[in-house]
């Protein structure tokens, strides 16, 4: 099987998919208590990084997707593929999975 080097402006989502960068997860606690790797929750929280063409109608256009590059979203707990690229982490999932657009 041959390696394939994967960078972020190499992905691109088919379909109705996006690709989100994920936002750090808190390192404290609101009480100042530090936060081992282990006890840390997945983030929810990303920015969009790359998107689809939109959904495929059945006369054969795509729909056109409601998010853009570069928009904070907030995406279901448990939705999406986990990616890891290099230190950085990202997820792919399906548009329907993303709750709300973060201003």
């Amino acid at each position: 099987m041959a390696a394939i080097a994967l960078s972020v402006s190499t992905v691109k989502p088919l379909g109705d998919r996006v690709f989100i960068k994920i936002s750090e997860s808190e390192e404290k606690t609101a009480g100042g208590i530090l936060l081992p790797d282990s006890a840390k929750e997945k983030p929810q929280v990303g920015e969009i990084v790359a998107v689809g063409l939109g959904k495929r109608n059945d006369d054969g256009t795509h729909q056109t997707i409601d998010v853009n590059l570069g928009d904070k979203v907030l995406f279901s707990k448990y939705a999406g593929t986990d990616i890891k690229l290099g230190t950085e982490e990202y997820v792919l999932l399906s548009e329907k999975d993303i709750l709300a657009i973060v201003s």
